[in-house]
């Protein structure tokens, strides 16, 4: 090992430790007091319902620092106050979502709805089980205009309630706490509903309510409660002693659910990779200019190390092929971080997009369409090729011609983010907006239009020239703190952090776990048989 090697590892594991500090901070939710008057309450928190739900073992947790940084004019919103984990109950995927009633009293901000509605996404998209434990006080009133009534507000979660009963995916809601007002209808659009004895309630107006509507005196209970829903109403189908017996009726139902149609994606008996994983940590650089060999970091997350390439040789800057990751068969998209030479002799960027690499990555798409193979997206890039010479040979053209192979994929796609993603090159390497069933970044991704260094530059350039049309004066001092002001802002920015809790990206992960989340994915998507064809529609060729 050379000493860049060594250097590279200490930096990314620096990375991977602050990775965990800020989890196990995130966590503790609404912090230790709150968990303890939960407990006192006899109640289990979120996290504790959803470890007790889920089989031992492989899960994976969506949107843990959703919320990060946000709301802190009302003391913040740790993970969006909703923990979303993808698991098995009795051997069956499933996704699990639990409000955190230690964060606002399991209050809806406006990011706890994305959330829930990337959950719901999942489900609708995979055709798996969703299982909701409710405990929420409802909308967050104080923001209440950012949540009622749009397209992706409140809602849409009971859009898409009707929309999974319709399709036949099963969707079973435990009320563990409070349930109230519009809150309410989740449950209860539900496929089945249970709810906890003494400490679940379900009502459209809670008790105080209801006194300064209609004049009636009633307590919460006896309007809401267990008895009322299970025995008078018939709103509810099971009535649970405590958090546990309503866990352990989940763990009952769910067991009973049959099989499942297939979408046939080929699984082999997996194989670890022949070389060694924890190198990855070494060769990723620390430098976010630094040359690197992508293949090297391939080569430690497929099956037995084995690649295929497609088009080795032509258009150097992405590199196509198949593999297997954890058993499953995948084609896999990749930038190349180290600058390559073409036949002719021509020296091309690393993690930049060519005419040539658009090109083929848009013909090896439509190969694993064909072939029903599912697609991994591997991102480092800059963007596409610019300059006379790129626009002179239609990098515009060739660049559509992928992202149209992109969004018109009807293949499961999976993007893992492990450098740069900037500008158009995040949307041709499947970004959020092209609907990858995950997507996740390293430590070491960040997000942005372009790299923060250029950004700052541009930005202090403009922001020194209106200076100067003002009137005032801009000397070489001012400039150097007008560029360090906006360079920290947009630095912050592009933050794996800040695209986390924003939920641009599903999480933030370990390295080591990428083969994890893609396998599981994989197994997700395979219960959603493919109904549509591969069609690129008119594109100029």
């Amino acid at each position: 090992m050379d000493l860049n090697f060594n250097k590279n590892e200490d930096h990314n594991k620096l990375l991977l430790s602050d990775l965990r500090h800020r989890f196990a901070k995130i966590k503790m939710g609404g912090g230790e007091k709150r968990i303890q008057k939960l407990h006192s309450e006899g109640k289990m928190t979120a996290r504790e319902r959803i470890e007790y739900l889920l089989d031992k073992g492989k899960c994976i947790e969506i949107g843990a620092f959703v919320g990060e940084g946000m709301y802190q004019e009302y003391g913040g919103c740790p993970s969006g106050g909703v923990v979303v984990k993808m698991g098995y109950i009795r051997g069956k995927q499933c996704i699990v979502v639990a409000n955190d009633a230690t964060v606002k009293a399991g209050a809806w901000f406006p990011i706890t709805a994305k959330k829930n509605l990337r959950a719901q996404e999942i489900a609708i998209e995979n055709r798996i089980p969703i299982i909701y434990l409710v405990d929420s006080a409802g909308v967050f009133l104080p923001l209440q205009d950012e949540i009622f009534p749009d397209k992706e507000h409140f809602g849409r979660i009971f859009r898409n309630n009707a929309i999974m009963s319709s399709m036949g995916i099963t969707q079973i809601s435990a009320v563990m706490g409070s349930c109230v007002a519009g809150g309410a209808y989740l449950p209860i659009m539900s496929d089945e509903a249970l709810i906890v004895d003494k400490t679940g309630s379900i009502f459209l107006a809670g008790s105080y309510l209801v006194k300064a509507a209609i004049g009636e005196s009633i307590d919460n209970e006896t309007l809401g409660g267990a008895t009322t829903h299970c025995e008078i109403s018939g709103v509810t189908d099971y009535k649970a002693k405590d958090d546990k017996d309503a866990l352990d009726k989940i763990k009952n139902i769910v067991d009973k659910i049959g099989d499942y149609d297939k979408a046939g994606f080929s699984r082999i008996k997996a194989l670890k990779p022949a070389l060694n994983e924890n190198d990855i940590y070494g060769i990723l650089p620390k430098a976010r200019n630094e040359q690197y060999d992508m293949m090297e970091i391939i080569s430690r997350l497929v099956d037995d190390s084995e690649f295929e390439a497609y088009k080795e040789g032509y258009g150097k800057t992405i590199i196509t092929g198949y593999a297997r990751i954890d058993g499953w068969a995948v084609g896999i998209v990749a930038n190349q971080r180290k600058v390559v030479k073409t036949k002719t002799g021509e020296m091309q960027f690393g993690g930049v997009i060519y005419s040539d690499s658009a090109d083929k990555a848009t013909r090896f798409i439509a190969n694993c369409n064909q072939k029903k193979i599912p697609l991994v997206f591997i991102q480092d890039v800059t963007g596409f090729m610019v300059g006379s010479k790129s626009e002179f040979g239609g990098i515009i053209k060739d660049g559509a011609k992928m992202v149209n192979a992109v969004s018109n994929s009807v293949v499961p796609k999976f993007t893992v983010i492990v450098g740069n993603s900037y500008g158009a090159g995040n949307y041709a390497m499947c970004g959020k907006a092209y609907d990858p069933r995950l997507i996740v970044a390293w430590p070491s991704a960040e997000l942005a239009v372009m790299g923060g260094t250029q950004a700052a530059k541009v930005l202090a350039q403009i922001e020194a020239s209106s200076l100067k049309a003002k009137g005032e004066i801009v000397d070489e001092a001012k400039e150097k703190e007008l560029l360090e002001k906006i360079k920290a802002r947009y630095d912050e920015q592009v933050s794996p952090y800040y695209s986390a809790s924003r939920l641009w990206t599903d999480a933030i992960i370990d390295p080591l776990d990428t083969r994890k989340w893609i396998s599981m994915g994989i197994e997700a998507a395979n219960h959603s048989p493919i109904e549509k064809k591969f069609n690129l529609g008119v594109i100029q060729v």
